[in-house]
């Protein structure tokens, strides 16, 4: 990579609208002010729900639990037809971000959607939950070595809510950063690097409650009902558990206009958005982080920045 910006940020998400959701406001935010923002995004979201009906012939068979996984419409390694979609709402909810660097980890149909916890979709070999740790994390490696980020971003050891790719996603984003600082391991992937900060994605459970208030305030409100806070991915106690604070609320619409472009996958109206279930959740532009890892000196208390002390 030549003449590198000064501050380069690397996310890592398990399905194309993760990113979005969690990091939409900070991702527009840093790639405005001029950080190189790299996305790296662990599958295609081939197993997601449909919301619209004019695109419900691309959703997959889905599996009862108990039940075996019906036979992939398309070899492994090739894409399906909500993939291939979904590959091109990535493209577009980037470009509402302003973001120019996003890839696929491994490549485009590298490791499938593993569905969700307990469905057999989880058993098939080419889905991402069943990938060896250190072949998915040598693909990021490359990546780390390659961009040669200060700050990364990933999910805490539970995924944020338990789904197996955001596990996995977690699992492999921490074991990149570690093998991508050993001199001894795949040389021939670059340079070793080590981030300067590793962060997971937070939310406290005070701003959670102000945001689902604010939806209940609305009249008309347009959801028949609203999600639970406990539903909200990354939920922490209180502020005491963040480490740092991205203000991106001058964002919050490149947010929500990230967020429409994933159209399979949620609907958006003034404030709040709802996934498949049709539970409205608040729109959050301030985002929160809880430190996983770092090098160096930090300023102690809530970072209002996440390249504070990260050699940035």
């Amino acid at each position: 990579m030549s003449a590198a910006p000064d501050r380069r940020l690397l996310l890592v998400h398990a399905h194309p609208d993760d990113e979005s959701i969690n990091n939409g406001a900070t991702m527009a935010r840093y790639a405005a002010e001029g950080v190189h923002v790299t996305l790296v995004t662990c599958t295609l979201g081939e197993e997601g729900e449909v919301i619209p009906a004019e695109l419900a012939h691309l959703a997959p068979p889905v599996p009862q639990p108990g039940e075996p996984a019906p036979e992939s419409p398309v070899p492994p390694g090739e894409l399906t037809p909500l993939g291939r979609h979904r590959m091109g709402e990535l493209a577009h909810a980037m470009r509402e971000l302003g973001v120019t660097d996003h890839r696929l980890l491994g490549g485009p149909g590298r490791y499938r959607d593993s569905g969700m916890t307990g469905l057999s979709t989880n058993l098939r070999p080419e889905c991402f939950w069943q990938a060896p740790l250190d072949e998915a994390a040598l693909h990021l490696v490359r990546v780390i070595r390659e961009v040669r980020p200060q700050v990364m971003v990933t999910y805490d050891p539970d995924g944020g809510y338990g789904h197996p790719d955001h596990i996995q996603a977690h699992r492999v984003a921490m074991r990149a950063a570690g093998l991508a600082a050993d001199p001894g391991f795949a040389p021939e992937a670059g340079e070793p690097h080590e981030p300067a900060r590793v962060y997971w994605n937070c939310v406290p459970r005070p701003v959670v409650e102000e945001g689902f208030a604010r939806l209940r305030s609305q009249s008309p409100s347009p959801y028949a009902a609203l999600a639970e806070p406990e539903d909200v991915p990354g939920l922490v106690a209180d502020s005491a558990s963040v480490d740092a604070v991205v203000d991106g609320r001058a964002y919050a619409e490149a947010k929500a206009a990230a967020m429409r472009a994933h159209a399979t996958q949620i609907t958006v109206d003034d404030g709040g958005f709802a996934l498949s279930n049709g539970l409205g959740q608040p729109l959050i532009g301030t985002e929160f982080y809880r430190l996983a890892h770092s090098t160096g000196e930090h300023s102690g208390g809530t970072a209002q920045d996440l390249f504070d002390g990260a050699g940035a």
